[in-house]
């Protein structure tokens, strides 16, 4: 499991709105916790008229002292845990990056997105370039208008979407430990559609639509019931499944917003092909639109093995209605 949490910071509200979730897990989990803070010399540069550059020095020392100071006020926010902060320069997602690879196990917890400025990040793209190149877990909070930047988030499932590929399963382990820590029920999900190519037919062929949905259908259905099962195995009691007709990160998304307290977990990308996503962009889909927190488990490519079939091959225009992937 985690042996840490990085929780990136650049003085916004906004940034801000993904501490909820770091002081419930740091708790929960008792993680030590990095509060880190960037200074963006280039982005300082930016803003100073060539008759104040003979002031930049100055600047970055006020800059590197205010964020110390404004970190230190962050960190009496956080009881029972152990809380340090740090203050560095350079790029905020080179930095991010860098730091929490130290330690593979660190969990990097940040917002999705904030403003630009003087003080600030654009968290949008920092946040998207972390996702990117980042092989830590990233647990992504979208700051919405509703959400809170004070107190302790409240967790009550974790929906793992799921495409019948092993990739996408890399997002398991670390809901399986989740659920047992925090007493969590896991719902696997999976969702299906037929390709608008599927619907062309041929002046010999007319595939059976409802026949070929079906089968889909049941094919999703069995491949779940054996990993609910293998859950099941491992003493987990508050498991369940669902198979939904749509395309996967919308109606990722909207399961997990019709139902309070959720966390998706799931792999940032995958192969295209029979039944299974391109993972990464449905991924990305899910993190820029989804209003509940998302656990990225990055898919190593040193780790990656060939894909397998979870039952037999249905046809070879069974294999084409499977197609569901999403750019």
């Amino acid at each position: 499991m985690y042996t840490r949490m990085l929780v990136p910071l650049d003085g916004s509200k906004t940034a801000e709105k993904a501490l909820p979730y770091a002081r419930a897990l740091a708790r929960a989990l008792k993680l030590p916790v990095e509060l880190l803070a960037v200074v963006d010399i280039a982005e300082l540069a930016a803003h100073l008229s060539a008759a104040n550059a003979r002031h930049m020095d100055a600047m970055v020392e006020s800059e590197l002292k205010n964020r110390a100071e404004y970190l230190s006020g962050i960190l009496k926010t956080f009881e029972d845990a152990s809380v340090i902060c740090s203050v560095d320069r350079g790029l905020a997602d080179e930095v991010i990056v860098a730091r929490a690879s130290a330690e593979k196990e660190t969990l990097i917890t940040m917002a999705t997105h904030g403003r630009s400025g003087l003080n600030r990040w654009l968290l949008g793209s920092v946040a998207e370039k972390v996702l990117r190149t980042t092989v830590n877990p990233l647990l992504l909070v979208r700051a919405g208008d509703q959400a809170e930047s004070v107190g302790y988030a409240s967790l009550k499932s974790i929906v793992v979407p799921l495409d019948g590929s092993e990739l996408a399963e890399g997002a398991l382990p670390a809901a399986t430990e989740l659920a047992k820590k925090l007493d969590l029920e896991i719902t696997l999900l999976r969702c299906y559609e037929l390709p608008a190519s599927a619907y062309y037919g041929t002046e010999d062929y007319l595939p059976s639509y409802e026949e070929l949905k079906q089968r889909i259908k049941e094919e999703a259905v069995n491949y779940l019931d054996g990993k609910l099962a293998a859950l099941k195995a491992k003493g987990l009691e508050k498991v369940s499944s669902t198979v939904i007709e749509g395309p996967a990160a919308r109606e990722i998304i909207e399961y997990a917003r019709a139902r309070s307290g959720t966390l998706i977990a799931m792999c940032t990308h995958g192969r295209s092909g029979v039944r299974r996503w391109v993972l990464g962009s449905v991924t990305e889909k899910v993190v820029r639109h989804c209003g509940d927190p998302v656990l990225v488990i990055s898919a190593k490519p040193d780790s990656e093995t060939p894909q397998r079939a979870s039952v037999a091959r249905l046809g070879a225009e069974v294999s084409g209605a499977m197609r569901y992937t999403i750019d």
